[in-house]
């Protein structure tokens, strides 16, 4: 039996899937193939300037363009021994933690929810039988879920002014530079962004009790989970440790000695960790560093697990539990704007340093993007031109993992009609929210 979806829409970029099934349910095939060209953004840089590099790297992606001008800021940063000061570090902080929000709440609402959605959820209407909910068309799903679109929407727009009055504009910020930022938000206002604060707080409580009452499919695995680590907070902006299963290792180390990159299928490099595939993005954070949450955000997890009798073997066990772990996230990434926001208004803000020494060196930058670990490598010349730069980025990491989860649903849905396989393939490559247009970079 063949399997094949010319295109998976509903994702950053393009793809396909193709799986050949034995009849007695054994895999001998299975690709997620990817339909975009190599874009070289990589090849475009070296011998550029260095000032010029982070806005090209932002071009990467139209959904998380923030974390990509920032690691390069970052790896750039430490290539020429800059530091910034603490509050450019808070407003830092403050725009992922917006791009974050903002990418999850796309995700999670319009382009996961409807592959959960029958009629024996809470979001149904009453008195229907038990059924699939088929809706492709985003209008549809507005106009049927009208308190849940309100409440993304909302949630999106807060974090949106966030990025657009820290990096100048939503789309491809303009405003970050090497040493900080070319122009400092107004903290007028910052201040006028914290009123909201509260009803968007609301708004991600009320869809959160929605993922709450969605069916999850029965699916279980042993999976290894990759993020920055810290012991002090949940981490995302910057750490020096990775934590991948139960090993810690240095993001050097790491990316330098421990991540395998197979370069045998273009456009997309993908990578392993001893051999064998792994999880990043938001599951793969609450994982690793679970503890850290806010408290909003811990408890309405520890909720979840009471009330469907799941244990955390059980939760860490299905990629399909990374929808759940993006709005924990929400909450988490809530809160901790509110507490940078008040803390930044208390600050004294500095612009970026005009002028600093050009010369060799070499920088390498991780950071937590919405789907997972980011890193950012450079290497620059005496003249400040670029030399040699690789950007591994979350779906190139994690699309091996997500092969493996699909040949291991597979013989689970073997007895369902063509249409329903093809629904709950969809289904789970969604819910990693993949991002090939960062994957062939």
């Amino acid at each position: 039996m063949r399997i094949s979806i010319p295109h998976i829409h509903k994702i950053e970029g393009e793809a396909g899937f193709w799986a050949e099934v034995a009849k007695t349910g054994q895999i001998k095939e299975l690709r997620l193939k990817t339909l975009q060209g190599l874009r070289q953004i990589e090849g475009i840089l070296v011998g550029r300037k260095v000032q010029e590099v982070p806005i090209v790297v932002s071009r990467i992606c139209g959904i998380c363009p923030v974390v990509h001008i920032l690691n390069a800021c970052m790896a750039l940063e430490k290539a020429l021994e800059i530091k910034v000061p603490v509050s450019t570090d808070l407003l830092r902080k403050l725009f992922l933690a917006s791009q974050i929000i903002h990418s999850h709440a796309l995700h999670l609402f319009f382009l996961s929810l409807p592959d959960f959605l029958d009629t024996s959820t809470s979001l149904s209407v009453k008195g229907e039988r038990s059924r699939t909910i088929d809706i492709e068309n985003d209008l549809d799903l507005l106009k049927k879920f009208k308190k849940e679109a309100r409440a993304a929407i909302k949630i999106r727009d807060f974090a949106l002014k966030i990025t657009e009055t820290i990096g100048g504009r939503k789309v491809h910020p303009i405003t970050p530079t090497i040493g900080g930022f070319r122009k400092l938000p107004p903290k007028e206002e910052l201040k006028k962004i914290l009123i909201d604060f509260p009803s968007v707080l609301n708004s991600a409580a009320f869809l959160t009790k929605t993922f709450q009452n969605l069916t999850y499919p029965v699916f279980k695995r042993k999976i290894n989970f990759a993020s920055l680590f810290s012991r002090k907070e949940y981490p995302f902006f910057q750490e020096n440790l990775i934590k991948i299963s139960d090993d810690k290792i240095s993001i050097g180390d790491f990316y330098s000695n421990k991540i395998e990159e197979d370069f045998k299928i273009p456009p997309v490099k993908k990578t392993k960790y001893k051999g064998e595939p792994y999880m990043l993005g938001a599951l793969g954070r609450i994982k690793n560093n679970g503890q850290l949450l806010s408290f909003q955000a811990k408890e309405s997890l520890e909720r979840f697990l009471k009330k469907n009798n799941l244990s955390e073997e059980d939760f860490f066990g299905s990629s399909f539990y990374n929808l759940f772990s993006q709005i924990i996230e929400i909450l988490h990434f809530l809160e901790l704007s509110r507490n940078l926001i008040k803390e930044i208004l208390e600050s004294d803000l500095e612009e970026a340093q005009k002028d600093f020494k050009i010369d060799k060196g070499s920088g390498l930058s991780a950071m937590e993007a919405p789907r997972g670990t980011l890193f950012t490598y450079f290497e620059i010349d005496k003249g400040g031109r670029i030399l040699n730069c690789n950007i591994i980025t979350p779906t190139a990491q994690f699309l091996n993992n997500l092969e493996e989860d699909l040949r291991f649903y597979l013989p689970n849905i073997s007895k369902l009609s063509q249409k329903e396989k093809i629904r709950k393939i969809r289904a789970l490559i969604r819910v990693y929210d993949p991002c090939i247009s960062c994957a062939t970079h």
